[in-house]
């Protein structure tokens, strides 16, 4: 009985990883901007989810146990290559909702500018902001994906977000600044 049991929860585990395989991809282009290098990490990661099958406990849950292979994937990269925390940009495009090229210019600026600011956000603070705003998971499974306590997402998510926002108030000033010389 434990045998088919086993095999049956290691099929339905193989096929939620290969489900959620983009939202992994995502994530780890967020957390480095190096699509090689995403790649490489959630195949290190699906590849580690597969061989432990057995250790996943609560189907409910999965989500963040492979969010958190993930993460230990890229903490092993870095400490291989002996990287810091500033990494590229997040490479998250914006929509195009059938804008003018006036608009279109915009929305690519006002992108590029978040994108920056994302990128210098310190490493901790950047997954938190990924997996909470751009991944939807909830504050607890950010916490258990990231080993960390449940307060350390809130005050990390809340930091990065009043950097970002601080940022993008900085860069709008200087583009306006910038454009009133210009017209001079």
């Amino acid at each position: 009985m434990d045998y088919f049991h086993e095999l049956h929860k290691r099929t339905a585990v193989r096929r939620e990883v290969q489900r959620l395989r983009p939202a992994m991809y995502r994530v780890a282009c967020g957390w480095c901007h190096d699509p090689s290098l995403a790649d490489d990490l959630v195949q290190e990661a699906v590849e580690k989810a597969l061989r432990n099958a057995g250790q996943a406990r609560d189907p409910e849950r999965l989500q963040g146990w492979l969010y958190s292979i993930l993460a230990n994937c890229l903490r092993d990269h870095y400490r291989a290559v002996h990287v810091h925390e500033d990494v590229d940009a997040l490479g998250e495009s914006l929509e195009d909702g059938g804008a003018g090229p006036e608009e279109l210019c915009s929305r690519g600026q006002t992108g590029r500018q978040v994108r920056r600011a994302v990128s210098r956000l310190p490493l901790g603070q950047r997954q938190v902001l990924i997996l909470v705003d751009l991944e939807e998971c909830s504050y607890a499974e950010v916490g258990e994906a990231l080993r960390i306590p449940l307060g350390t997402v809130m005050s990390r998510l809340c930091r990065a977000r009043a950097t970002l926002r601080a940022a993008l108030a900085a860069g709008l000033l200087a583009e306006r600044t910038t454009r009133l010389r210009s017209v001079k």
